[in-house]
């Protein structure tokens, strides 16, 4: 009997689990489950007889793939997948898939909940703006992006977009502007909401000259990876200019030093909070467990990450 077995370290919640087993048990599969572990060794034990394996933010590598004998399939239950060593999996014959979308809502609904506490000064009791009528840049158009676009559409915000890997009329059609390029979106908005991956390309990509180029009470609200920023250009420029903002779901490494700097001019989250809505979890948990279950019944590799 095909094996599934969900590891994860934070667990999903119940309902979520009630879901991922309905799907995988009404396939005639089996389904097993390893939550809250304390150890690298009860996974790699956990892992030895599962043909699939379901987690959230646990790392998978090579000492995992190496003790997974049988493993064909592994879905990571969100959209970010740098948790699993991809050349790994390749070479040992495991397919790795994402759950795009599932979570997308819930990390856009956070990004427009941190903009309107930038513009209310963090509630410290000043006066604040409000988001109506203001300028909204979205640096990549997926399906983060185009959920902050609607959300931000409803506040009344004039949003425009950027991204070389969609197409232009995909993003006029949700009634976006498109935006030439990366520093004209910076140049042109007071919002700015980072919604690109963690890439050669775009590591450190943001930093002094694009937040310097900013309209006056700019702000840069980051949900996606804290590696797109160079935080010593994010120190500089918030230090020349006292009207810049830098909010993010992804605390930089230099989290506490900005914050003793800079006050309630920068903002992060304790721990990334983008996914941790009730509806994604489940959400994200049921979806992959379908992947799972199109993999081994149609052969289906539609989310495949790896080559």
């Amino acid at each position: 009997m095909t094996k599934v077995l969900v590891a994860t370290e934070k667990p999903f919640a119940a309902v979520a689990v009630d879901g991922i087993r309905k799907v995988v048990e009404d396939a005639g599969f089996e389904l097993a489950l390893l939550e809250k572990y304390n150890s690298r060794e009860e996974l790699l034990k956990a892992v030895a007889d599962a043909d699939a394996l379901i987690i959230r933010s646990d790392k998978v590598g090579e000492d995992v793939f190496a003790a997974a004998l049988k493993l064909k399939i592994v879905v990571r239950a969100g959209a970010g997948y740098d948790n699993v060593d991809l050349a790994a999996a390749t070479a040992h014959g495991v397919v790795v898939e994402n759950t795009p979308g599932q979570n997308s809502n819930a990390v856009a609904e956070l990004a427009l909940g941190m903009m309107v506490m930038a513009a209310r000064n963090s509630y410290d009791g000043t006066s604040g703006s409000e988001l109506m009528g203001k300028t909204l840049g979205i640096q990549a158009f997926g399906q983060v992006g185009r959920n902050v676009a609607r959300i931000a559409k409803g506040f009344g915000m004039n949003v425009s977009a950027v991204d070389p890997y969609c197409p232009a009329e995909v993003i006029r059609e949700a009634g976006v502007e498109v935006c030439d390029s990366v520093a004209d979106l910076y140049r042109n908005n007071k919002y700015v909401s980072v919604n690109i991956p963690a890439t050669p390309e775009t590591i450190k990509s943001i930093g002094y000259d694009l937040l310097m180029s900013m309209p006056k009470g700019g702000v840069v609200i980051n949900t996606a990876r804290k590696e797109v920023i160079d935080e010593e250009g994010l120190a500089k420029a918030l230090d020349e200019r006292a009207d810049l903002k830098y909010f993010a779901d992804v605390k930089p490494d230099s989290a506490a030093e900005l914050t003793e700097r800079f006050g309630n001019r920068v903002f992060f989250t304790p721990k990334k909070m983008g996914a941790q809505t009730a509806e994604a979890n489940i959400n994200a948990g049921i979806a992959a467990a379908r992947q799972i279950v199109a993999y081994f019944k149609e052969g289906s590799e539609r989310f495949r990450v790896n080559k």
